[in-house]
């Protein structure tokens, strides 16, 4: 149960692909699951670039006062870094959709909670293309500002969800730990299973702590303050979405 649950409401690619690396796979093989499984190999890249483009913000933020040509040399590694991962990313929103076309839950609370989610996470990937084409002069700049609210909307709309969908899977996970150890079952059974529970909730935390790190992120585009704005607090929060994302894709 714990597995199937793990292939809903993943809110990366690995969890979604690694359900498609599956015995599964043999009944599911049409364009869009191998277009699917051909993307997500990306988001190792993805993740290490994102490192790349927040420790460069931070070291702009550093050196802005005190060496203003290695500041200009990080901020535009950090512009490079962000439009790169934009180009890493095309065709990115296709993954929400198959996760809601292929499993959508078993409940209707999972099937509403993935709806929601790969549907803000399907906004925001879709609409980063235009701001990824508005910044590199393709289309109208003025386009940028507009598609990147949109874009972050989506993206702070999908992870609240994705968000609540961990949580509840985390607690019931702590739930069914409980019921095996009280059951006092000393079997070779009852252990993998609680090993099982145990990393699987680890990953729900790693994607957690992402989730919420990229939330500030999408509201310092949506609502500009002080807080979310300040380049500590996004490369702090960048770094642990992105290292928390390493976590989750290492082999």
């Amino acid at each position: 149960m714990v597995e199937s649950k793990k292939i809903i409401v993943g809110s990366s690619s690995t969890a979604i692909s690694a359900f498609f690396l599956t015995p599964h796979l043999s009944t599911m093989n049409d364009t869009v699951d191998k277009l699917v499984i051909f993307l997500a190999k990306r988001d190792g890249i993805d993740k290490l670039v994102k490192t790349f483009q927040y420790v460069s913000k931070l070291v702009h933020w550093q050196v802005e006062n005190t060496h203003p040509d290695v500041a200009t040399r990080a901020k535009q590694w950090e512009v490079a870094s962000g439009l790169s991962r934009k180009a890493f990313r095309s065709g990115r929103f296709l993954t929400g959709f198959n996760a809601v076309r292929r499993n959508p839950g078993p409940t209707t609370t999972f099937r509403l909670l993935a709806v929601l989610s790969n549907a803000g996470e399907m906004v925001y990937f879709f609409f980063d293309h235009f701001l990824w084409l508005s910044r590199i002069g393709v289309l109208d700049a003025n386009l940028a500002r507009k598609m990147s609210f949109i874009s972050a909307f989506g993206e702070s709309f999908g992870y609240i969800f994705f968000i609540i969908s961990d949580c509840i899977l985390i607690q019931e996970g702590i739930k069914t730990e409980r019921k095996i150890i009280k059951s006092m079952e000393e079997s070779k059974d009852s252990k993998e299973k609680i090993k099982k529970i145990r990393v699987d909730r680890v990953m729900r935390l790693m994607a957690v702590a992402a989730n919420l790190a990229d939330l500030i992120i999408g509201l310092a585009d949506i609502e500009p303050n002080p807080f979310c704005n300040h380049a500590v607090t996004l490369g702090i929060s960048g770094l642990v979405s992105a290292w928390a994302g390493w976590y989750r894709n290492w082999p």
